[in-house]
């Protein structure tokens, strides 16, 4: 080997360049003893973790300083709160009524039929839950925005956002914003996993822009027996349970009420006479906001502008638990469920009545529980009696102390017949049976009476001929004894 082959060629230090600057650098440092704590870190060792975590945690500490900076709010809320309505809004055939279905099911383990009107159930300890389904139409859009506290809008995965979505949305901006929480369907449709986050992805930034950012939106995957899956309505229903709400001020200062069950009383004379006569109705439902008295102005929605003619207390169909017992669960008994419109429900109260539901609950093995049997038992022996009009149907009505009784069937209605008096007015004379009975003997006993006078008028010429007889014979009898005592007076002279 030749020497200039075994010698090898040296190191050489780079003179220019980012590494020789960086390196130029540090020596400095080291040399003056007076190193930079920030620059001897690694710049990548304290960083976050998650991005997404980073941005959360950022965005709830300005959520809380934009809190401190409101103005305190005076919350009107009673003792007993009214049930916190709930509105579930969506375009048509989005699964509007199979998400209620779903929710009541979880809360009450009680099948529903069709969700008509207001469905009021109790979550918990305190507070109630009252569902309302709305309509996909403009009225009814702007009705809900009006009176929900909480918005539950139902979003088409398969479709996307459709215009009833974000026509609704500039509804709530003008009626003061509720809360709003987006529950995504259909997504059984996309058969692959990616699709299905990519989808899930899209729609929750758009959501987002729309309401704000970090709002709550929950995935129903497909159905199983005609219901959402078990656990993911559970989880929506304890989000639901829990949620938090801030007053608004306009609705803490004015009172309102959603109708749970309507009652017409106009008198049934009036409407059949005139169709469009004035009616009397009766509204039921929770009063929220402030006090409602009698005599004030309200507006019906999409009726006009009325006076209030009387408000009066019921007692509340249903109520809370009891608080005494103190259990986190509810059980059977307390599983409350009122929805007259629907015809669920134990009780219904009214002004003058209350209706009660016997609905006997079966267990697993079939058999009706003892308490419900013994309930049921108990209504029915107080309907077996029936009414006041069948009770006296049977017994009768005695009018005095030795009558028997007169049956009140035998009793019929009035025939009306009409009759004009002096002055012209007409009046309706009311003609009962007894009447015409009566008027009939009266007719015969006329006739009667008639015949009866001829007859006694023979009999009085027949009476005055034998009594003229009479007379004379008489006369003769007296001619004989006046004759028979002159003759006495002579022989005693």
């Amino acid at each position: 080997m030749d020497s200039s082959e075994a010698s090898a060629k040296g190191h050489r230090k780079r003179q220019a360049g980012p590494k020789a600057e960086r390196k130029k650098k540090q020596s400095k440092q080291k040399d003056d003893g007076s190193a930079n704590k920030q620059s001897q870190r690694n710049a990548k060792a304290y960083t976050f973790k998650s991005a997404v975590r980073a941005s959360r945690q950022a965005r709830r500490t300005l959520d809380v300083d934009s809190k401190r900076m409101h103005v305190p709010i005076v919350d009107r809320t009673p003792q007993e709160p009214p049930p916190v309505l709930i509105a579930v809004v969506g375009p048509a055939k989005v699964g509007k009524s199979t998400l209620i279905d779903s929710l009541i099911k979880n809360f009450t383990r009680q099948n529903m039929g069709d969700a008509l009107g207001p469905i009021t159930v109790v979550s918990g300890r305190k507070r109630r839950l009252t569902f309302v389904e709305c309509n996909n139409d403009i009225s009814s859009m702007i009705d809900i925005a009006k009176v929900a506290d909480l918005v539950l809008l139902l979003i088409d995965a398969s479709f996307g956002f459709e215009m009833e979505v974000f026509e609704f949305l500039n509804i709530c901006q003008v009626h003061g914003f509720p809360r709003i929480m987006g529950v995504l369907t259909h997504l059984d449709v996309f058969k692959q996993a990616k699709t299905v986050r990519k989808t899930k992805k899209q729609l929750k930034h758009r959501f987002w822009t729309e309401i704000y950012q970090g709002a709550k939106l929950f995935y129903l995957s497909g159905l199983a027996h005609g219901r959402y899956p078990k656990m993911e309505v559970h989880n929506l229903g304890r989000f639901i349970s829990v949620m938090k709400f801030r007053p608004l001020q306009w609705r803490g200062t004015h009172p309102y009420i959603l109708g749970d069950r309507m009652e017409d009383l106009t008198d049934p004379e009036l409407i059949r006479e005139n169709k469009k006569c004035n009616r009397t109705v009766s509204l039921y439902g929770y009063v929220r906001g402030t006090h409602m008295k009698d005599g004030s102005s309200i507006h019906l929605a999409g009726v006009g502008d009325f006076i209030l003619s009387s408000v009066s207390e019921l007692p509340d169909p249903c109520p809370l638990p009891d608080a005494v017992k103190r259990r986190r669960s509810l059980n059977d008994r307390e599983q409350k469920i009122y929805a007259p419109m629907a015809g669920v429900g134990g009780v219904v109260y009214d002004k003058d009545a209350v209706y009660v539901d016997l609905r006997s609950k079966v267990n697993a093995d079939g058999e009706v529980d003892e308490r419900t049997q013994m309930a049921d038992e108990i209504v029915s022996s107080l309907d077996a009696a029936g009414n006041l009009d069948a009770k006296t149907a049977q017994r009768g009505m005695r009018l005095y102390q030795d009558d028997d009784g007169q049956q009140a069937g035998s009793i019929g209605m009035p025939k009306s017949v009409q009759v004009v008096d002096k002055d012209g007015r007409i009046r309706r004379r009311a003609i009962f049976d007894d009447d015409e009975e009566e008027s009939d003997d009266a007719d015969s006993d006329e006739e009667e009476g008639n015949d009866s006078d001829g007859d006694m008028e023979e009999m009085g010429a027949g009476v005055l001929d034998k009594w003229s007889e009479t007379g004379e014979d008489d006369n003769e009898d007296e001619e004989e004894s006046d004759e028979d005592s002159d003759e006495d007076e002579d022989e005693d002279e």
